[in-house]
């Protein structure tokens, strides 16, 4: 089975060292963009009290969460440091600055939840 690819946007849309949100039936994901243009997608909740992780400071390539500090790493979703929890990533794809996230891997999240 193919992965069915949805567009959300441009990489401009995100500003360097930020995140914007998209909304989907599953709930929000965050997307990322580091310094250097990297993206990333991931679900908008901090695993330890759900903060929003889309308004946390990006660094390298993890963010912080606003609520309690928590380092999520964009690559894995695995807290950082002595913290420990895990936010489910999502598929993203970049092609020449048109960002897509992949719509089956959404589905799966509410499958096993």
């Amino acid at each position: 089975m193919g992965v069915n690819w949805v567009d959300i946007g441009t990489i401009h849309d995100i500003p360097l060292r930020g995140a914007r949100c998209v909304r989907t039936p599953q709930g929000r994901i965050a997307v990322f963009r580091t310094a250097d243009d990297q993206v990333f997608a991931m679900e908008d909740r901090c695993p330890h009290k759900a903060g929003p992780l889309s308004q946390g400071i990006v660094h390298g390539t993890s963010v912080t969460c606003p609520l309690h500090n928590m380092v999520i790493s964009l690559e894995t979703g695995q807290a950082q440091g002595a913290d420990e929890g895990e936010v489910r990533t999502i598929p993203i794809r970049n092609r020449d600055g048109l960002l897509s996230i992949a719509v089956d891997t959404l589905s799966l999240l509410v499958a096993a939840e």
